[in-house]
């Protein structure tokens, strides 16, 4: 028996069987402060903050955040090992943070968070030094890719490469007066209008080409992406937006060792379809249908009543079943299901969004029946810890010589509706199947065994 387990083992992966060569000496230290750059200063970026100051001041929690309150088991589940993620890899602290963000609108981080009626104004005039003291830089916005909002805090150039050069000064600007030693960008900004890659996505030559001649293909989005990319620094996309994954972005992320993930952060709705799909598809039940209807109230569901953008997040939002259900594979379960997604704009609801699921589902003999879900959640208050976490793992994968220089994190897809994977490979969309993928790069990365589940040695 003892010989039939390790055989099967070594089957899985060389570095699941042994040591990693370099273990945790791959992994520079977190020294000196961590800077967070956020395009986008609305309901999810001053939440973040928030939080972020709440939490060091002993005023909250960090619920929600893997990063912060998760546990990675180590080694056989009588081995009694279960550290805390943030003590079993060298992540950096919170206290290490400092902030700088752009917007189209004015208002430093206090207003705009008091605006956005996430948090209680109690809370926000505990923390409001710190929020009060972030104000926007100005931002790249072009209309045409999100139509339902306009400001005057935006830059002017002579073309889009002017515009990106603008932001390079800008990241540099806040390394040096922020002190910080790294930096990390998290798009928290609008869903832009939706486009296809074209050919002015394909090589960096091409792209830059393209920002000269103000090519209407060059998301504001992507001049974020770009100019961080340039910089040497990881970016993190909120939204569904194509910005990073396309070929020029991925050349960019390998050639200057700054990591990329997904797209927009996995919250409400498609949450929970990523929980109770795999659970449907582990028992064999079908699937007829499944539509879901969300409403919300404040600036994302305003800017999603353009068809353009709500065209750009319906897509995200309906990849999910499909590769989670793999009809191609199951055909007599989930060859005809429909998918429907909606979302309306309902002032009333502000930041706390509505998701509602009617799901259909038949079981044996094909017997129908039906789930109802309504989800009453926060966007902001999900989307925030997120935030964070991203934030800390990139940073990580920044200082790890084996993950720097690969470009896509894949590994991080735990947290977004359309993970990115290498050309070719499709994404995994399962939650269960991708937070095994996370801890397992970690436990990898830290020269410890990976957790397989088999557990046969326990009956030896």
């Amino acid at each position: 028996m003892a010989t039939r387990q390790k055989h099967a083992r070594s089957t899985i992966k060389a570095s699941a069987q042994v040591k990693s060569n370099h273990g945790s000496s791959g992994m520079a230290p977190a020294k000196g402060k961590l800077g967070v750059m956020l395009p986008g200063m609305g309901a999810v970026a001053t939440t973040f903050v928030a939080g972020v100051e709440a939490i060091r001041k002993g005023l909250a929690k960090p619920i929600g955040s893997l990063t912060q309150m998760g546990t990675i088991r180590l080694g056989k589940r009588t081995d009694g090992r279960s550290p805390k993620l943030k003590e079993f890899v060298p992540l950096a602290g919170l206290d290490d943070l400092v902030f700088t963000g752009w917007d189209i609108f004015e208002d430093d981080m206090y207003s705009a968070a008091t605006n956005a009626g996430v948090l209680e104004r109690d809370l926000l005039d505990k923390i409001k030094p710190l929020l009060s003291s972030v104000k926007p830089r100005k931002a790249v916005f072009d209309h045409n890719y999100v139509k339902n909002i306009d400001g005057p805090n935006v830059k002017k150039g002579n073309n889009k490469m002017d515009l990106a050069e603008q932001v390079r000064d800008d990241i540099r600007d806040f390394k040096k007066t922020s002190g910080a030693s790294r930096l990390i960008t998290a798009w928290c900004g609008s869903t832009e209008s939706y486009i296809e890659p074209t050919a002015a996505h394909q090589s960096l030559k091409a792209f830059e080409k393209a920002m000269t001649q103000n090519d209407e293909n060059i998301a504001p989005s992507m001049i974020y992406a770009y100019a961080s990319l340039m910089e040497g620094v990881p970016f993190a996309n909120g939204a569904p937006n194509l910005t990073v994954d396309i070929p020029v972005m991925h050349e960019l992320a390998r050639q200057n060792e700054a990591p990329i993930c997904g797209k927009d952060f996995k919250t409400g709705q498609t949450l929970i379809k990523t929980i109770l799909a795999p659970g449907f598809k582990a028992r064999m039940i079908g699937l007829n249908g499944w539509f879901s209807t969300n409403i919300l109230g404040n600036r994302d569901g305003e800017v999603l009543e353009d068809p353009g953008s709500f065209k750009t997040k319906e897509e995200s939002k309906l990849s999910v079943l499909e590769h989670i259900l793999q009809p191609e594979l199951y055909p007599d379960l989930y060859g005809k299901f429909t998918h429907k997604v909606r979302i309306n704009y309902y002032p009333p609801r502000g930041d706390n969004k509505e998701g509602w699921d009617n799901i259909d589902i038949f079981g044996w003999l094909g017997y129908p029946m039906q789930i109802k879900v309504d989800f009453l959640c926060r966007d902001s208050i999900l989307a925030a810890p997120i935030v964070l976490d991203l934030v800390l793992f990139l940073d990580l994968a920044k200082r790890s010589s084996e993950l720097r220089g690969i470009g896509i994190q894949e590994w991080l897809s735990f947290y977004f509706k359309s993970p990115m994977t290498a050309p070719g490979l499709y994404p995994e969309h399962d939650l269960f199947i991708q937070l095994m993928k996370l801890k397992n790069t970690l436990r990898h990365l830290k020269g410890e065994e990976l957790i397989t589940h088999l557990g046969l040695e326990y009956y030896d």
